[in-house]
Parts: structure tokens; C-alpha cells; sequence
């Protein structure tokens, strides 16, 4: 079940994790894609809002998978739990302003840095 949040400052989106393809997941241009060894971290921008979504390299058995995003002077936003495909994908507000993304599945992760 997809959880909505209004928060001060953005809306934040989460969602389930499963096996539809992160690009249709999030709205947006590719800002930047991190790759780590069990999957990738991408970010999208478009719209005034980022949003990022943790992909794994293969489907498999449930592991522990999570996405966190953070407009700059904004609270971060995530979605984080076991999933066999993706975590997220989370989409806030950041208007102008900078973003940043991590991404991580089983111990092993990524980050964007500030992203302009």
C-alpha cells in the first residue's frame, strides 16, 4: 500500500518496492545514476521536484533495500525496507534548490552528492 506524506517545505511520495522499471517509477529528467555493486541509485529532476529510486542489478529473494532524498535546508525523505526489485521511488519538492540521494541494498550503497 503507497503511503503519501505532506511535509513542510515538499511532498514526499513513497511507494512499495517490485519489479516495474524505476524510469516509469519517477517523473522527470536523468540527473545523475550511481552505480555500487549490487545496483544502482538513480535521480531524476523535472517539474521543481527530484525524485530517487534504488534499483537492484538482479530480482531475487527479499533483502534489505532503501532510497533517502534531501532537498538543500529540507528534511530527508525515504523509503527503506525488503524488497526483491527497488526502493522507492520518493519524490520531493526542491524547487531551485540543490538535491541529494543515497541508495543502498544489502550493505552496500551509493550517494549523488549535492546536485545542482
Amino acid at each position: 500500500m503507497a503511503a503519501v506524506l505532506v511535509m513542510a517545505g515538499g511532498l514526499v511520495v513513497c511507494g512499495p518496492g517490485g519489479s516495474a522499471d524505476a524510469a516509469a517509477a519517477c517523473a522527470g529528467r536523468p540527473a545523475k545514476t550511481v552505480g555500487f555493486s549490487t545496483g544502482e541509485l538513480r535521480l531524476y529532476k523535472g517539474n521543481g521536484y527530484a525524485c530517487a529510486v534504488t534499483v537492484a542489478d538482479s530480482a531475487g529473494a527479499r533483502r534489505q533495500m532503501s532510497v533517502t532524498i534531501q532537498a538543500r535546508g529540507g528534511a530527508p525523505a525515504g523509503d527503506s525496507g525488503l524488497y526483491t526489485q527497488r526502493a522507492g521511488p520518493v519524490t520531493v519538492y526542491v524547487g531551485s534548490r540543490c538535491v541529494r540521494a543515497t541508495g543502498a541494498i544489502s550493505g552496500s550503497s551509493g550517494q549523488t552528492g549535492w546536485v545542482c
